[in-house]
């Protein structure tokens, strides 16, 4: 989905099967919901060339949780939204959700100390070493060479959400426009999937996004607006690294 993943793996006696049989998953999802890819199974649904029924069990449970995301998000949330062509776009959800099963297949090989990186959306697993965090860097939105934060976490999931790497492909629903006055937001809780959901939709809605975010239990957030400012929920502030 035009993204490159890469896995920090600090466990010698994991197989390299199991990595193996991780990257053949994440290659097996790419073929089924790559929107860039006309012969994918998302693509061809969007087009109408093939019905819901007839579509693998992954696609529909998909499509069955990015409807529950968009209620959740008032609509914010919405897989058709962001696609000129009426085509549908889970990207916002898939991703997560991907990395996340891929992350279970190194789990059931006996991986525990990782971290495992989709384009900035990250898994961390246990430490690098014994005694420290993992160190997440969040990219700043306009100056790739710096970072605006960096966390510390274990066995969390971290995604962000913007307009500096895809351009304007996150629009508010409801106005059909580009949000005003955020760069990106980052959402850092304990499932992938749901993180990266919930940090297009935050996005999408602006700076009420920060608020919305809030209220989730589980998960916490951070924006960046036009200003460079960094606007964090309380339960963000645990994550900062402090030195």
């Amino acid at each position: 989905m035009g993204t490159a993943i890469s896995l920090d793996l600090r466990d010698r006696a994991v197989s390299p099967a199991a990595v193996a049989a991780m990257f053949d998953h994440l290659r097996n999802v790419d073929a089924r919901f790559s929107t860039y890819r006309e012969d994918s199974e998302i693509s061809r649904l969007g087009r109408g060339e093939m019905s819901l029924h007839s579509c693998s069990p992954d696609v529909r449970e998909v499509l069955e949780r990015c409807e529950a995301l968009r209620e959740l998000s008032r609509g914010y949330f919405d897989i058709r939204a962001h696609r000129s062509d009426g085509g549908l776009d889970p990207s916002g959800f898939v991703k997560g959700w991907a990395v996340e099963a891929a992350a279970g297949i190194l789990d059931t090989g006996g991986a525990r100390n990782y971290c495992l990186n989709a384009g900035g959306d990250v898994i961390t697993r246990g430490e690098p070493e014994p005694g420290r965090p993992w160190r997440v860097g969040i990219r700043h939105p306009e100056l790739p060479d710096k970072l605006a934060t960096v966390l510390e976490t274990r066995d969390l999931a971290v995604a962000t959400s913007g307009a500096y790497e895809r351009g304007a492909h996150i629009i508010d629903p409801h106005t059909g426009r580009e949000p005003d006055g955020l760069l990106s937001f980052t959402v850092v809780g304990p499932k992938l999937s749901v993180a990266d959901a919930y940090a297009t939709a935050a996005y999408a809605m602006g700076r009420d996004g920060i608020n919305w975010i809030a209220g989730l239990a589980g998960y916490a957030g951070c924006m960046i607006t036009t200003e460079r400012r960094r606007v964090w929920t309380e339960e963000f502030a645990r994550y900062a690294a402090t030195s």
